[in-house]
C-alpha cells in the first residue's frame, strides 16, 4: 500500500488560495459548447501533468519507488489518451464553430514518483466524476457518444493507478457524479496563470482542508476534522455557532449528510464518524443543508478523502502528512 491519503489536504490548502470568495455560488448554466470547452479545459490539466511527470521522472525512478515495469510505458500510454482527447475535443469545438480554450499555467504538488502517481489518482477519479456530472447535460448524441467514450477511458486509467497504489481498482459499484462548480474547485488549485480566449460560467467554493491523521480513513468508525473550516465560515458566511453545519458525503450515487460539531478551540468543524456505505474516493463539501445540497447550500469543498470499509484499511505503511 503506497498511497497517502493527506495528499488532498494539500490540495485543499493550496486551493484556498485561489478561492477568496465571500459571495454564495450559484448553479452554472450550461450549453453543450460550454460543456466541451469545460472538458477540454480538465484534459488540458491532465496532459500537462502527465507530460511534466514524463519529463520529471525516469523510468527507473518508478521502478525505483516500487512501480514495476510496464508501468512507465503505461503512464506513456496514458498521457497520449489525455493528449489524443485535447485534440478530439479541440476539434469538435472548432467543427461547431465555437471557439476552444487553450492550456494554461499549472502547478502540482508531487515532488517525486510516489506523489505523482497518488496525485494521478486523484486527478483520474476527478475526471472520471466530471464526465459524469456532466452527461445528462449534453443534448447532442454526438457530444454525449465522445464524452462517454473519454469517460470510459478516464474509468480504465483510474483503475489502473488505483491498483498500482495498492487500492482497490474498484472501491464502489458506482462512480461519483459531481457538478461543475465542485470539479472547478478542485482544478483552480493547480491553476497558476494564463489566460483563455473562452470564459467559463463557473466559480470556485472556499476551500476545504482535511486535518492529516495518521490512521486511514474507514467508513463507520474514523473521525473527521476540518481544519479551520469554522473560523472560514464565520469569516465568509457570518455563520454562527449554533447554525446546523453538515459535511455531505459524495460516494457512487450516494450524498450522505452528518451534522458537525465545533472542536475545542472554535476553529475547525469535526464529524465523529464517516457514514457507512462510503468507500473509494469520497468528496465532502460543508452545507447549510441536511436535504438540499444544491451549489447555493454550499459553503466549502470540496474535500478529497480515500475511505477504506470497515475493519479493511491497511496496518502498515501509515499514512503520511505533507
Amino acid at each position: 500500500m503506497r498511497f497517502s491519503h493527506t495528499l488532498a489536504a494539500s490540495l485543499a490548502l493550496s486551493a484556498a488560495q485561489a478561492s477568496p470568495l465571500v459571495k454564495r455560488v450559484t448553479t452554472p448554466k450550461v450549453d453543450d459548447g460550454i460543456i466541451l470547452n469545460y472538458a477540454l479545459t480538465l484534459e488540458y490539466l491532465e496532459r500537462k501533468f502527465y507530460q511534466d511527470g514524463l519529463a520529471n521522472y525516469t523510468q527507473a525512478d518508478f521502478v525505483a519507488a516500487g512501480f514495476e515495469d510496464p508501468f512507465y510505458k503505461n503512464l506513456q500510454e496514458i498521457y497520449f489518451d489525455e493528449q489524443t482527447h485535447v485534440s478530439a475535443l479541440s476539434a469538435a469545438l472548432a467543427a461547431a464553430g465555437i471557439t476552444p480554450t487553450v492550456e494554461l499555467q499549472y502547478s502540482f504538488p508531487a515532488t517525486d514518483p510516489l506523489s505523482f502517481v497518488t496525485l494521478s489518482s486523484v486527478l483520474e477519479g476527478v475526471g472520471v466524476s466530471a464526465y459524469l456530472g456532466a452527461a445528462k447535460d449534453i443534448v447532442e448524441d454526438e457530444y454525449l457518444t465522445v464524452a462517454g467514450s473519454i469517460l470510459a477511458v478516464e474509468a480504465r486509467h483510474t483503475s489502473y493507478i488505483r491498483a498500482s497504489l495498492g487500492q482497490s481498482p474498484f472501491p464502489n459499484p458506482f462512480d461519483t457524479p459531481l457538478g461543475y462548480n465542485k470539479v472547478f474547485s478542485l482544478a483552480a488549485a493547480f491553476i497558476v496563470g494564463g489566460s483563455s480566449p473562452v470564459t467559463l460560467p463557473f466559480e470556485a467554493f472556499p476551500a476545504l482542508a482535511v486535518e492529516c491523521s495518521q490512521y486511514y480513513y474507514e467508513a463507520d468508525r474514523s473521525s473527521v476534522t476540518f481544519s479551520g473550516a469554522f473560523k472560514q465560515a464565520q469569516k465568509k458566511f457570518k455563520v454562527a455557532k449554533d447554525t446546523p453545519i453538515y459535511a455531505v458525503f459524495f460516494s457512487g450515487l450516494l450524498k450522505l449528510p452528518v451534522q458537525v460539531r465545533i472542536t475545542a478551540g472554535n476553529s475547525d468543524y469535526k464529524i465523529n464518524k464517516i457514514p457507512a456505505g462510503v468507500a473509494g474516493q469520497v468528496y465532502v463539501v460543508l452545507s447549510k443543508s441536511s436535504t438540499d445540497f444544491s451549489d447555493e447550500n454550499v459553503i466549502a469543498g470540496p474535500a478529497i478523502i480515500e475511505v477504506y470499509p470497515k475493519g479493511m484499511s491497511p496496518s502498515e505503511p501509515k499514512p503520511k502528512c505533507h
